[in-house]
């Protein structure tokens, strides 16, 4: 008799202690239910994974918080709304830190790996993006000169007879003549649908194979091959932050300017953003007889309209209009207007610099690659005509050595 009191006690207090048990699952699960229904469909949602964890002997909620945290939790609004922060914080608690050679390891911030392309896409290759090539028809807004049109959002006026003039930049002694940068450079083009890439923003990415830096390679080669020494500073100033692209840019341009005295010319390659009125990208393309379709690019100019220093843009200007229309003579479809802006974009640090617009981002790799090609080989042959006719105009090889660069981000910057 006293055997079956024992064990019936037994029995009451093994019941009481799986009520108990369930009551606390239940409440921890239900603990962030404001409603009847909210609590029920939790429950629901729960109990699966609660049985199985039952019989594995975790009775812990999934997030990983113990039911008296998730009761403590639930009774404050705040900790509430926090909970699964306080869950991932409780997460990170107990994992062991990464580490190398005995040292945390970094959060990684350098651009992907640069494989080389296999197999090679043929140089017409087709991304699916719709195309057009955009020509001026109309005279009407532009300033005019030979095959260039200017378009001229400055207080300053222009004429066909002061773009004519010849530009003051020559190349010179020692090497190297030519430095070519990216204030952008991870503005990217569209491959091929299929291609693998790992984009860092929008129509952006660090792989080299895909953004405005490949188009600075091919142009580097371009000026090898002519005989003209080149700098290629391949520096992503855009990443991984944006603002102050062009701030850093020029502090690096101010570098080489004093470590290499050689050089005349900057080239500021970026590509440009293109879309419909829906929102949608498209491409602007040029057909070159013999070599295929190649990317429309734009001369991107700056002044001295924003009040800051750049006493050599007209000289800029001039050299700009003296490429695009030998550019025109041969691709008649490959320029787009001359863009004459406001803002420096820190082309006062020469009286031979160019922004380089490179198709738009709906242009292929290959298309931006042919048209970067194209224009460096245009520009090479300009630069060494002037230098072995014996044409020079004295004017200032560099502008202001320290001037402020608050314009450089402003809504007078280029697309993309």
């Amino acid at each position: 008799m006293r055997q079956k009191k024992t064990l019936s006690g037994a029995l009451r207090r093994l019941e009481a202690g799986l009520l108990a048990a369930g009551t606390l699952w239940i409440a921890a699960v239900t603990a962030g239910s404001d409603t009847a229904p909210a609590a029920f469909s939790a429950l629901l949602e729960a109990l699966p994974e609660g049985a199985l964890r039952w019989e594995l002997g975790d009775l812990g909620p999934g997030d990983g918080l113990s039911a008296p945290a998730a009761l403590t939790i639930g009774e404050s609004a705040l900790l509430l709304a926090a909970r699964g922060d306080v869950a991932a914080l409780r997460s990170l608690e107990r994992q062991e830190p990464a580490e190398e050679d005995g040292e945390t390891q970094a959060p990684v911030t350098t651009p992907v790996e640069e494989t080389p392309l296999e197999p090679a896409a043929p140089a017409s290759a087709d991304n699916g993006v719709p195309a057009k090539t955009l020509i001026p028809t109309d005279p009407s807004g532009y300033t005019v000169c030979g095959r260039v049109y200017v378009s001229n959002s400055t207080g300053h006026a222009l004429s066909a007879e002061e773009l004519q003039k010849p530009f003051a930049a020559a190349l010179g002694e020692g090497e190297p003549q030519i430095l070519i940068l990216h204030t952008h450079g991870s503005e990217a083009y569209t491959p091929v649908p299929g291609t693998k890439i790992v984009w860092s923003g929008n129509c952006r990415t660090t792989d080299y194979r895909y953004n405005v830096v490949k188009v600075g390679d091919e142009m580097a080669e371009v000026f090898g091959a002519a005989g003209i020494s080149v700098l290629h500073d391949r520096t992503l100033y855009d990443y991984p932050e944006y603002t102050g692209a062009y701030d850093r840019a020029l502090e690096s341009i101010r570098r080489y300017l004093e470590k290499y005295p050689s050089i005349r010319f900057i080239l500021d390659v970026h590509r440009d953003a293109i879309e419909d009125g829906q929102g949608n990208q498209y491409k602007a393309v040029s057909e070159i007889e013999g070599a295929g379709t190649a990317a429309q690019m734009s001369l991107v100019m700056g002044s001295d309209g924003s009040g800051l220093e750049h006493p050599d843009w007209l000289e800029n200007l001039r050299l700009a209009a003296a490429v695009q229309q030998d550019v025109l003579e041969r691709y008649p479809t490959l320029m787009r207007p001359v863009l004459l802006r406001n803002s420096r974009y820190n082309q006062h640090a020469t009286s031979g610099s160019l922004l380089l617009e490179v198709g738009a981002a709906g242009n292929s790799p290959e298309e931006a690659a042919l048209a970067g090609r194209l224009f460096a080989e245009r520009l090479a042959a300009v630069l060494k005509e002037k230098a072995e006719s014996g044409e020079h105009t004295e004017g200032a090889e560099t502008g202001e050595e320290a001037g402020n660069t608050e314009d450089v981000e402003t809504a007078a910057a280029p697309q993309g």
